[in-house]
């Protein structure tokens, strides 16, 4: 989940319409919520049983052995992250970690036999943990690679409970290299089988995000990772598509400049969606055949002939107090423009008059519209919603059946409609959005949106929604 956020292509031929940026502040987040999993998951951590044969001054070879050896907490006070050419280093220095285990041994000379057990505890100091690991993109997914990786162990300290004088020095002098390697071994096995999890996690993640019924994000990551000192980002394809359908983009477009803290205060993360990303959304939608509607929730007066006698006479005279119904039908995918500080849309549509004659439906009239209107974004939790108002309209005859219609009057009366039905409905869906593409888990804080040269970018901070889980559980294991 945290190496999701870990990504950036480089500057080559496809590219991608949504950017993710991790800041230094979030690449500190993602590394001490990467420790905290990685400790959750290893402890306990059973070793391997050891065994050796010394012999002790006065006493003669002695038979020892360890046993039920369990690392049962680790502790990593100091931690840092690189990232760059190299790929991703993650340092934990200074770390501590304790053991428990049983002790046994057994000597023999030629009159008896002596045996005893008990148990101890080890202390481990000034142990130090690092990887290295590389991302690249295979066929739009990630693949993770371990390029190095270690743990070193400075120190150790033994309390044994119980036993002779003698059996404490033995112990130190038969063990204390094994038990040093036992757990330098035990936690670098621990770091592959971690980053084989990671990978295999990148691996499953879909190339399509569903969105609903309708439509699904294509979220195919573009190109390979690109690693600065201070960032790191990713770019997916982005563009929407039909829930059942695979899409590719026609589009071209060059890598944007870093955009991350764009306000001068670092976030954890940026995403930046191009306008294209809203175009293809609309034009799914138009494509398929979603954007029209029966009129309704307007005025009454609007939904007879009789509300319309003063706009056109001509429609009371030929069909006098009969009931009406009115469509609204998009007619070409809306042009979405994204500039400074604002969200401009232009929605080409025809208005429909449909008299209910004697139960017969019959078309009277068609009004062309230019819709201009203003639209502003907004996170809700982890989805990019918005809202929008209408800004001016133009009006023209497309056809009529009952000859020319003064349009100033009727423009007054469409004014009305779009701002009691039109404008509520759009608002009443765009209000939902729709999910921005953060790992399982994580959820976005004190988000800020701006719109900057064709672009809606969001700055924000994350928080983890496990987190407190995995406080607990190291905790518990750690009591235990």
């Amino acid at each position: 989940m945290v190496f999701s956020f870990l990504l950036l292509p480089a500057d080559t031929h496809q590219q991608g319409y949504i950017s993710g940026g991790l800041s230094k502040k979030g690449l500190d987040f993602a590394k001490d919520l990467l420790i905290e999993k990685a400790v959750s998951s290893m402890v306990p951590l059973h070793l391997s049983d050891i065994e050796k044969s010394v012999r002790i001054p006065l006493i003669g070879k002695v038979h020892l052995g360890l046993s039920d050896i369990v690392i049962y907490s680790v502790d990593f006070p100091f931690s840092s992250v690189e990232t760059g050419d190299s790929g991703i280093v993650l340092i934990a220095s200074g770390a501590t970690a304790n053991l428990r285990m049983k002790w046994k041994y057994s000597y023999k000379n030629w009159v008896i036999t002596i045996s005893d057990h008990g148990t101890a505890t080890v202390e481990v100091l000034g142990m130090e943990v690092g990887l290295n690991a590389a991302i690249i993109n295979e066929e739009g997914t990630l693949k993770l690679l371990l390029l190095d990786h270690g743990c070193h162990v400075k120190d150790i300290s033994i309390n044994v409970d119980g036993g002779a004088s003698w059996l404490y020095q033995g112990i130190i002098d038969a063990f204390q290299g094994k038990i040093v390697s036992s757990v330098e071994d035990a936690i670098a096995k621990n770091i592959q089988k971690g980053i084989i999890k990671l990978d295999s996690k990148l691996q499953s993640i879909p190339k399509h995000l569903h969105v609903n019924s309708v439509v699904s994000m294509n979220v195919t990551f573009m190109d390979d990772p690109l690693l600065t000192d201070s960032s790191v980002e990713l770019e997916i394809n982005g563009l929407f598509n039909g829930a059942n359908e695979i899409s590719v983009s026609n589009y071209y477009r060059k890598r944007s400049q870093n955009f991350l803290s764009g306000n001068g205060l670092a976030k954890m993360v940026d995403i930046s969606l191009h306008e294209k990303v809203f175009e293809s959304a609309a034009s799914v939608y138009f494509n398929g055949d979603y954007m029209h509607w029966t009129v309704d929730k307007i005025p009454e007066s609007l939904m007879n002939t009789d509300g319309w006698r003063n706009v056109i006479p001509q429609l009371y005279e030929k069909y006098p107090d009969d009931d009406m119904n009115l469509h609204m039908t998009v007619t070409s995918p809306p042009i979405i423009q994204i500039a400074d500080q604002d969200i401009n849309s232009a929605i080409y549509a025809d208005l429909i008059f449909e008299v209910l004659n004697s139960d017969e439906v019959v078309p009277v009239a068609c009004v062309s519209l230019v819709i201009n209107a203003s639209c502003s974004a907004e996170i809700h939790k982890n989805n990019l919603a918005g809202s929008i108002r209408l800004v001016d309209f133009t009006t023209s005859l497309a056809w009529s059946n009952i000859g020319d219609l003064h349009m100033q009057l009727v423009q007054a009366e469409i004014s009305t409609i779009l701002k009691t039905f039109f404008m509520p409905y759009l608002n009443l869906h765009l209000r939902d959005g729709f999910p921005l593409p953060i790992p399982h888990g994580f959820t976005l804080q004190n988000a800020e949106i701006i719109q900057l040269e064709s672009r809606v970018i969001v700055h924000s901070d994350l928080s983890y929604a496990n987190r407190h889980d995995l406080s607990t559980s190291t905790n518990s294991v750690v009591a235990a």
